[in-house]
């Protein structure tokens, strides 16, 4: 294929993919139900507050709508298109959920969005990620300290295969792991803060 085609094409699939990321599922089951979760709970239209704020049963719907909005779309490209491509749109899914133009930039933490584009590409850097928030969680006190260990964990995996270090991850996907881990991140500021405080106070 030529490449500005290419260029064209995946830069329409990253248009799409944003804009597939920017619809909220929390928020929109929040209004069927005549809530707001910007001024419920944490503020944060995601499934953990969902949960907290509609119930357990309803918060794992929206984990499960967040994971297969970035999974699904960026599952198919990667199938049509190829690998490239689907970092793009998988990253561009992310971007949508975290800076969502519907909720004017403030959208969800992108935990579940990056699990759902992470599962399609790397399924198996996907279940190490889950195997460290399953061990961490009943050792923090919140689901956003342990996404953040998770993350971290991704971190480490995509600077390992980025430079080589982890053969069976690709250079170009450790790369794109670590932007995405990166940007998850910048949205726990404030979990990453706390933590800090209560690390430095117990010493």
């Amino acid at each position: 294929m030529n490449l500005v085609l290419l260029a064209v094409e995946i830069a329409g699939l990253a248009v799409l993919g944003f804009l597939v990321g920017a619809v909220n599922p929390a928020t929109l089951l929040a209004r069927a139900f005549g809530r707001d979760l910007r001024t419920s709970g944490s503020g944060n239209p995601g499934a953990a507050n969902a949960g907290r704020v509609l119930g357990r049963r309803w918060g794992a719907v929206v984990l499960a709508l967040d994971v297969a909005k970035a999974y699904v779309p960026t599952l198919l490209v990667l199938m049509a298109v190829g690998r490239l491509a689907a970092l793009v749109t998988g990253l561009a899914v992310v971007l949508g959920h975290v800076f969502s133009p519907f909720l004017r930039g403030r959208g969800g933490k992108g935990v579940a969005c990056a699990a759902g584009a992470i599962l399609a590409v790397d399924p198996v850097v996907a279940l190490a990620a889950l195997v460290v928030f399953g061990v961490v969680l009943p050792f923090v006190p919140a689901i956003g300290e342990a996404s953040v260990v998770a993350t971290l964990a991704l971190v480490v995996i995509g600077v390992l295969g980025a430079v080589g270090v982890l053969p069976l991850v690709d250079p170009l996907v450790g790369a794109w792991l670590v932007v995405l881990a990166l940007l998850v991140l910048s949205r726990h500021r404030r979990n990453v803060a706390e933590w800090g405080a209560r690390l430095r106070g117990r010493r």
